[in-house]
């Protein structure tokens, strides 16, 4: 759809690799997604979830909003390492017959700190239109 050349009102289209308001938007999504299904699956017991709403994400934009499939692999990827680490310690604790909880616990609460300030910073990051990076991140998804 066209503009008339003397329409002020109308804003400029976006130039070419500047994410468009709703991809920002989306993208501070996929990132956000994270922490309403942690909260969604911790109350139903264990809070794996954590990747469930990225993946929803990324699997309907990731077609149409390149930001948007950008961000949402990156969402992605971090939550599988988080709860790959959330798990890693969940068994160490289990083999350990309860023992391997005086280490497991306060790495919980670590990461699960780390976890939820690097989701917040790349929610801000994403709405500014900068694509973010975690930085303690396995790249499962290409």
């Amino acid at each position: 759809m066209s503009v008339p050349p003397n329409d002020v009102t109308a804003p400029p289209p976006a130039p070419a690799g500047t994410p468009s308001a709703d991809e920002k938007q989306w993208a501070m999504f996929a990132h956000l997604s994270s922490i309403i299904g942690a909260i969604v699956t911790g109350a139903l017991g264990g809070g794996w979830g954590c990747f469930i709403g990225p993946l929803i994400i990324w699997l309907v934009k990731k077609d149409t909003m390149p930001f948007v499939n950008d961000q949402g692999k990156e969402a992605l990827n971090f939550n599988i390492t988080v709860a790959i680490v959330f798990l890693a310690l969940l068994i160490l604790s289990i083999m350990t017959f309860g023992i391997g909880l005086i280490i497991a616990v306060p790495l919980w609460i670590i990461v699960g700190i780390a976890w939820l300030v690097f989701t917040i910073i790349a929610a801000i990051k994403a709405s500014e239109g900068v694509a973010y990076r975690y930085p303690v991140c396995l790249r499962l998804i290409k």
